[in-house]
C-alpha cells in the first residue's frame, strides 16, 4: 500500500519544475527535489570551505548546509533583499538549501519540450544542466541535481 502512494507521489511530480531566478536567467529543479523554500536566514559560517557554501543554518532542529547558486555558478555577489529565498532540496537522503535571487512558479513540462543542453563549453553553469525547457516565451535551464551537488557533498556532511 505505502509503495503505491510513493509509486502514485512520484508520478504526480513527474516533469514538474520549480523555477528561480539568478539574474535574468530561470532556473528550474525538479520538484521531487524540493522540500520546502524558506526566508533568508543567517548561517554560521563553517571554516576552510568554498565561498559559495555560506555555511549551516538550524530548520527545526536539523543542521542543514547552505549554497549560494549564484556564487557558485561565478556570478557576482548580491546584497539579499526581500525576494532572496532558501530552496530546501533533498539529495542522497541529506537536506541542503539553494540561496536563489528570487522563486517563480512551479511549472509542468512534457518530456518530448525538454532539450539536451548544447555543449559549448565547461562553464560551470552547463556541466550542470539536465535539460532545457521552452515554457511559453522563457527558456528554463534545469539544473541536474546530482551532477550540482556531486562536488559539494563531502563538504556538506557535517
Amino acid at each position: 500500500m505505502e509503495e503505491n502512494i510513493v509509486s502514485t507521489v512520484m508520478d504526480d511530480l513527474q516533469g514538474k519544475f520549480l523555477t528561480f531566478h539568478i539574474e535574468d536567467t530561470i532556473y528550474g529543479i525538479e520538484l521531487l527535489h524540493v522540500i520546502e523554500i524558506i526566508s533568508i536566514q543567517n548561517a554560521t559560517r563553517i571554516p576552510n570551505v568554498p565561498t559559495y557554501i555560506k555555511g549551516i543554518i538550524n530548520l527545526r532542529g536539523k543542521i542543514v548546509p547552505v549554497i549560494d547558486v549564484r556564487l557558485k555558478f561565478k556570478q557576482s555577489e548580491r546584497v539579499y533583499d526581500e525576494k532572496t529565498c532558501i530552496i530546501v532540496v533533498v539529495i542522497e537522503d541529506m537536506q541542503v538549501g539553494l540561496i536563489v535571487d528570487r522563486v517563480s512558479e512551479v511549472v509542468t513540462v512534457d518530456q518530448a519540450e525538454l532539450a539536451n543542453p548544447p555543449e559549448l563549453g565547461t562553464t560551470s553553469n552547463e556541466k550542470y544542466l539536465q535539460s532545457i525547457a521552452t515554457v511559453g516565451e522563457k527558456v528554463v535551464l534545469n539544473i541536474d541535481c546530482h551532477k550540482f551537488f556531486h562536488s559539494d557533498l563531502n563538504y556538506t556532511k557535517i
